[in-house]
């Protein structure tokens, strides 16, 4: 336990003595529902302003990068202008020499950035091609000072900073920043950086900027790479890939105009009214590797708690657009949903507080997580049934469990978060919620490639997990395009999603279907509380699935992750004819005839099916024999070679073969060749279909024609 003096009259600010006034539930230690206000115990007199309060709190992470950040903004200008305090341990065996920084924001200084040239493969950003003269942001760094870790005097390093980019040599990128320091940091060596920098508030490219006075803020600041055994991981910003920082403890202090509703990570614990019509708020969270903020003056707030048996208690806070007002309490479900399954299936979520998002319509920052605080997705018109926002919103909130504690490294293994997360996500909507109908949006704005406003749900249409939910139709776009092993900012812009966050999921849930729920559930709960908190590698992973399950699972595990191979299993044939010999045999010297089974023998059939393997990726299977009096037969085929024949001789024909029957193999691309009639009835699926149409088609001209 560390005790931390907090005191009511600090005002904060760079070079001050931080106050750490988070307040964690992590496991039940300790709740409160504001900070600077404990109540005098009976008989005493209220504190003075002086009076200092300790607490014990525990440190759940190693706190390796503490930022102590003064920020401004002005919406007229759409200019920050911030100053920082970096206070960094050197907690590797070799000294650092050099601090590098990631500069975000400089991904959309112009169209020569890697982020801008790679996206223009994927056609992902919000903006597009439609790129205006003020849609631009940057960050830049005016003065760097280094204090050492005493009381040295400061020394100027601006003159000494210098961009790199490590991956792709582009000479035009920006968003590595290079900071030689005049002493190296020796193991187990603490440094302080100071810096002052200017930023330019993008219009959003990638979930972060400005729309008309919705502001929403991440990685808006110069971030501190990752100090690892082998030297910095900074990596550019790459479309593709998302993010990789150290745990440590934020004090910021946001200054802006009254009129904003703010919302960011951690607690506010003090707000200050200054006299020209600005406010500061002051945010303070530890043991959270990133910091993000919103501001709107158009947000509702909304609070509620979460309170489940067994699991700590959580303040939830919706920050909410007028138009969605009616949906609040399904952002309210959704998240006590993850907080409640995650939690009791993985381990408890370690923060006392959330903050949820709904961004503003076209704003692009939806559907994203940062730690303590997520952002959701709505529409206007939006009847429940259709997956949102429950999807997205458990989604995010369920990545403060693999991307927030869990701090695995995005740039290079994005799977480990965004693929957990997305199997977790599906099993949570599907238990709690069900599995989302279909829902079309109709009326889309002329020359757009927007989604219509107007909704249809097809309640005959229900998705279900195995496919739909885990994005089969994703997966098969890009399934041998690059392996797992690769890191993702090596991925071809357009693969990336299929094979973080689809493939992922389809081979976990495989592994659920292999090995069964309770055991992957183990292996996923163990992952999760051993390495809190920590960096882990697919290695790591890969090994506590084994010694929970133990099982030898490396033949898997090398085909889905160190190899594009595609699985794909088919009936290629099947036939059921009589067993009967027909032809020639030798009686007594002479050949006779055969003509049919002998009189009184129960006629036989003989039933040969033949299954192939078409992909290069092997599982073992079941084959599923039906017969005409409902008798079943199976097999099990371990899949090795490519095709097997399966022969029985019984009384009565085959009517249909499967493999596969039970659906454990998730990721075979292509489920139509599966299984395999003897006697087509190629028109029946075509009669049934086409009669559900016409009813659903004439439900949809009834309702357009009410609104014409």
């Amino acid at each position: 336990m560390t005790a931390v003096r907090i005191s009511r009259a600090s005002t904060g600010g760079v070079g001050r003595q931080s106050t750490l006034l988070v307040v964690l539930s992590a496991l039940g230690l300790w709740t409160a529902a504001s900070i600077g206000s404990v109540p005098p115990a009976a008989g005493q007199a209220e504190p003075s302003r002086e009076e200092v309060v300790s607490l014990a709190v525990s440190a759940l992470a190693p706190r390796i990068a503490n930022y102590e950040i003064e920020v401004s903004l002005d919406p007229e200008s759409r200019e920050l202008e911030g100053r920082q305090r970096l206070t960094w341990r050197n907690v590797q065996e070799r000294p650092a020499t050099e601090l590098r920084f990631h500069l975000y924001w400089n991904a959309w200084r112009n169209s020569r950035s890697t982020w801008m040239l790679e996206d223009a493969t994927r056609g992902r950003s919000d903006l597009g091609d439609d790129v205006r003269p003020g849609d631009w942001g940057w960050l830049q760094v005016e003065s760097a000072s280094w204090r050492g870790a005493g009381d040295e005097q400061p020394v100027e390093l601006t003159r000494g900073l210098t961009y790199d980019s490590p991956d792709d040599g582009n000479p035009d990128d920006r968003t590595v920043l290079v900071v030689p320091l005049p002493v190296p940091v020796a193991p187990g060596g603490t440094v302080v950086l100071e810096m002052e920098w200017r930023a330019r508030v993008p219009r959003t490219f990638a979930r972060t900027g400005r729309r008309g006075d919705t502001w929403f803020l991440a990685h808006w600041f110069p971030k501190l790479g990752v100090w690892e055994a082998d030297g910095w991981n900074c990596h550019q910003f790459h479309a593709g890939t998302e993010f990789f920082s150290d745990y440590g403890e934020y004090d910021v202090s946001i200054r802006l105009p009254a009129r904003y509703v703010v919302g960011a990570t951690g607690r506010e614990t003090e707000r200050r009214e200054e006299a020209d019509g600005q406010v500061t708020h002051r945010y303070q969270q530890a043991d959270v590797h990133a910091f993000t903020w919103t501001a709107s003056p158009d947000y509702l707030v909304r609070e509620r708690r979460f309170q489940a048996a067994g699991l700590p208690a959580v303040d939830m806070r919706l920050l909410l657009q007028p138009d969605h007002s009616s949906q609040e309490d399904r952002y309210f479900a959704a998240t006590e949903a993850a907080l409640e399954l995650y939690g009791r299936w993985y381990g408890p979520y370690p923060y006392g507080h959330v903050t949820i998002v709904d961004p503003a319509y076209g704003s692009g920052a939806g559907g994203m997580e940062y730690p303590t605080l997520f952002t959701g997705g709505s529409r206007l018109f939006n009847p429940e049934g259709g997956g949102s926002p429950e999807g997205v919103t458990i989604h995010e909130a369920g990545h403060q469990f693999w991307y927030g504690v869990v701090g695995n490294n995005e740039f290079e293994h994005a799977w480990m978060d965004e693929g957990l997360n997305t199997f977790s996500t599906i099993r949570v909507e599907d238990e709690r919620f069900g599995m989302p109908r279909v829902m079309k949006r109709y009326f889309s704005p002329p020359g757009t490639d927007q989604r219509g406003f107007f909704p249809v749900l097809f309640h005959d249409l229900q998705t279900r997990r195995e496919s739909d939910g885990n994005r089969l139709d994703r997966y098969r776009k890009g399934a041998e395009w690059d392996s797992q092993a690769q890191p993702t900012w090596r991925y071809f812009p357009k693969t990336g999603s299929q094979l973080s966050y689809t493939k992922t999921a389809l081979w976990l849930y495989t592994l659920e279907r292999h090995l069964g729920w309770p055991t992957l559930q183990r292996i996923l709960s163990t992952f999760y509380q051993r390495y809190s908190f920590r960096h882990p590698t697919p290695e790591e992973f890969f090994a506590v699935a084994e010694e929970v399950s133990g099982r030898d699972l490396d033949p898997f595990f090398a085909q889905v992750y160190q190899r594009p191979v595609t699985f794909d299993y088919a009936i290629e044939s099947v036939r059921s004819i009589p067993a009967a010999a027909k032809g020639f045999v030798e009686e007594a010297g002479e050949m006779v005839a055969l003509e049919g089974p002998a009189e009184g023998v129960e006629e036989l059939y003989r039933t040969e099916v033949v299954v192939r393997r078409l992909g290069g990726g092997v599982f073992p299977v079941d084959v599923l024999l039906t017969f005409e009096d409902g008798s079943e037969i199976r097999h099990a085929w371990n899949g090795e070679y490519r095709w097997t024949m399966i022969v029985e001789e019984r009384p009565v024909k085959l009517v249909s073969a499967e493999v596969d029957p039970d659906r454990i193999l998730l990721l075979d691309i292509d489920r139509t060749n599966n299984s395999r009639l003897v006697e087509s009835r190629s028109t029946f699926p075509a009669v049934r279909w086409s009669l559900r149409w016409m009813v659903w088609f004439q439900d949809f001209m009834e309702t357009f024609l009410a609104f014409a």
